[in-house]
């Protein structure tokens, strides 16, 4: 029996593309969420999913909407919406790599980049949108985007959008999809007004809760430190802890910028991220963390609602949170999917206040310990384990792009280049067809093609002497 066969999401009724992907992700047993929606959601019901971030929940309204893409469909077919810049990218490339074995093309739109190039992109082939609010809402002022075609609308995690600020663009988005669109809405917590949008928008919706496992293997323990002997403590957790991976807290950008540079006047290889920070600079660092280019990410709460960091072993909270929800969702990077974590926090004189409401709210109490101090061997191992820098992994989504070439042509819609030029050309070649072509993505002076089933070396030989569109192209991989 092969691992395909074993995969449990074959009781949906899924296609084997959509199978194959989730085998080659690692996903073989559905999560409690997806167990609760998948199947409501493949017969087209509305859904409302009170669930924790970590739960599995972006795969369980991906999965859905990949199956139900038609390929040959040029418009946008569904739309997700989520609150921030790096949830969108996180999304879209979930839902990407969801839908690689049947060819879905998922756009993302947000804020901090040139809208001209989204508008670019937006023009051609695209199956899925993903983005922000805001910036959604200007392509369709714009009519860059367009909804006629959208049968599955997600908003994903609601109560974020409402603390930000974009209750009215989500209803106005609500208002301009097509009557009868599946809407699945999925949040941490349904306040008021987000049941009156459930009310006036989901008639007869689908309501599910997913509580967190009360087994979550979490350790959460504080130490009492003054303001000048912080981050000397800091250095001490880390020399005894030894954290995999870690993300540090910081209560403001100017204090990740100065526990940044402490850090690497230290010679303590690490990354920051905050709000201040140029949008490509943010998801650089995001994604160089993911891969494990560093293991210290010091961030502000930019970071702590969302964001999928698998295996994260430690979260610190160098600022004592100044919310009792924030102190929820800063230690829920830690401690998921099965796996031992521990959230670490230093709390001084002036944290004791906000420490018993953080306990009140989560009835328990914080274990209080006396800070640690590192042998001379923990020590010497630490600064020597600081001069190697970590080997980077591939990540569970470089499994998919095995057998994957894509190759760059000369030649875009300044010479007007189409996808038909490039699939006429491609498929000429002995041994190659339609099956064998993924994404094409033409921009103003150059083109993209996706080969497939290891053909990439057979198409890149035949094509430096075929013509396409008249001319002989350059091409490069």
């Amino acid at each position: 029996m092969t691992k395909l066969e074993r995969n449990k999401f074959e009781q949906y009724g899924l296609s084997e593309e959509v199978l194959e992907a989730l085998s080659l992700l690692g996903y073989e047993q559905p999560t409690q969420i997806q167990e609760e929606v998948l199947l409501p959601l493949l017969n087209g019901k509305h859904i409302v999913a009170k669930s924790q971030t970590g739960s599995g929940k972006t795969a369980a309204f991906a999965i859905p909407i990949c199956e139900k893409i038609r390929w040959e469909e040029n418009l946008p077919q569904a739309l997700i919406l989520e609150p921030t810049r790096e949830l969108t990218v996180q999304v879209q490339q979930e839902v990407f790599s969801l839908g690689r074995k049947k060819r879905i093309k998922v756009a993302d739109v947000f804020g901090g980049f040139p809208i001209d190039k989204q508008i670019q992109t937006l023009r051609q082939k695209t199956h899925v949108v993903v983005g922000t609010p805001g910036r959604v809402m200007d392509h369709l002022r714009r009519e860059s985007l367009k909804l006629n075609q959208v049968s599955h609308l997600v908003i994903d995690e609601a109560d974020l959008m409402l603390d930000m600020g974009f209750l009215d663009e989500v209803k106005e988005i609500i208002a301009r999809i097509p009557k009868g669109c599946q809407i699945s809405l999925f949040s941490a917590t349904l306040q008021p007004e987000i049941k009156e949008l459930m009310e006036d928008h989901m008639d007869e919706a689908i309501q599910v809760e997913v509580t967190e496992d009360e087994e979550r293997l979490l350790e959460e323990v504080g130490y009492l430190v003054s303001e000048e002997d912080k981050f000397f403590a800091l250095l001490d957790i880390l020399i005894t802890e030894k954290p995999k991976n870690c993300i540090i807290f910081c209560g403001t950008r100017e204090m990740v910028n100065v526990l940044f540079q402490k850090m690497r006047r230290k010679r303590i290889f690490c990354g920051l991220i905050h709000g201040e920070m140029e949008q490509r600079e943010r998801l650089k660092n995001m994604a160089a963390f993911k891969r494990g280019a560093f293991r210290y990410l010091i961030a502000t709460d930019v970071a702590a609602r969302g964001i999928d960091l698998e295996g994260m072993s430690h979260v610190i909270n160098y600022d004592f949170p100044t919310g009792r929800e924030t102190y929820v969702h800063r230690i829920g990077r830690t401690g998921r999917n099965g796996k031992r974590g521990k959230a670490i926090s230093l709390i001084g004189q002036e944290d004791r206040q906000m420490l018993a409401m953080v306990e009140g709210y989560m009835q328990k109490t914080l274990l209080l310990e006396e800070r640690p101090k590192p042998t001379k061997e923990q020590e010497k191992a630490f600064w020597q384990e600081q001069r190697k820098r970590p080997t980077p992994t591939t990540g569970k989504h470089e499994a998919l792009n095995r057998g994957i070439t894509r190759l760059s042509i000369g030649g875009g819609r300044r010479s007007k280049m189409r996808a038909g030029d490039l699939v006429g050309a491609i498929c000429s070649i002995p041994g190659v067809s339609m099956e064998d072509i993924g994404i094409i993505d033409i921009r103003d002076s150059k083109s993209q093609v996706e080969i497939l089933n290891d053909k990439g070396g057979l198409v890149f030989a035949a094509l430096q002497n075929k013509t396409i569109k008249g001319k002989v192209r350059k091409i490069s991989r």
